[in-house]
């Protein structure tokens, strides 16, 4: 079994997985597992959709289709800064050209780039899709506690052989999870993710971004400024 540390430490995004199915008991104890997440005054603001079979690879044949003739929505919020500035613009770049080294795409090889980035609205080929929505009169907080329990599903997954990737990319194609998965119009899409069990011979799975170290984000507080 894996420690705490080797569950957190260790999970990255998964970008090939294997054709092997998921049994629903699977899932459904993954699932269990993160709805064990804090959310304040346990309001539970996570709703879950789980796409498999000819359900997902319907979904998975619209929105490849609708990428590729350039047919993608406006998405109904901002995920990423509007505006980019430092130190983010470079983080976001040493990660996208550290996987796209990885595989040996150039900067110039756009056509690679564009079928790479397609993979996202096929899962990147796992079993398992899912979505997740939240009810659209929530608050900030309840969007925090949704972040808590997207982590525990991506921690609780590994404990059972399993890897996800989570996608903000899907939000491009809100419209068609709205439509096809009969999504209530009073939530919204919050993100999608892949669930399965990891291609080890691909090496997109050895790519793993840089993080900082924790002098760099933590500051010890050990004297007050006197006012």
């Amino acid at each position: 079994m894996m420690t705490v540390e080797e569950a957190v430490a260790g999970r990255r995004s998964i970008r090939a997985f294997l054709p092997t199915p998921v049994p629903r008991e699977l899932i459904e104890r993954v699932l269990a597992i993160a709805g064990r997440a804090p959310s304040g005054s346990n309001v539970q603001p996570w709703h879950v959709w789980v796409l498999q079979g000819a359900v997902r690879d319907e979904i998975v044949r619209e929105a490849v289709g609708r990428y590729d003739r350039g047919e993608v929505s406006r998405r109904e919020y901002n995920y990423y800064p509007v505006k980019w500035r430092e130190p983010y613009l470079a983080r976001r770049r040493a990660c996208g050209w550290g996987l796209y080294g990885t595989l040996g795409i150039g900067r110039e090889d756009k056509d690679k780039m564009h079928a790479q980035h397609a993979r996202n609205f096929a899962f990147f080929d796992a079993p398992v899709g899912l979505v997740f929505s939240i009810d659209r009169d929530l608050e900030k907080g309840s969007w925090l506690d949704y972040g808590m329990f997207l982590q525990s599903i991506m921690v609780a997954a590994r404990g059972f052989g399993l890897e996800t990737c989570p996608q903000a990319a899907w939000l491009i194609f809100y419209d068609v999870l709205q439509r096809r998965l009969a999504i209530p119009a009073g939530q919204t899409i919050v993100c999608g993710m892949a669930l399965g069990y990891p291609d080890p011979a691909d090496k997109v799975n050895t790519f793993t971004p840089a993080r900082m170290p924790v002098g760099e984000f933590v500051s010890f507080v050990e004297k007050l400024d006197a006012k």
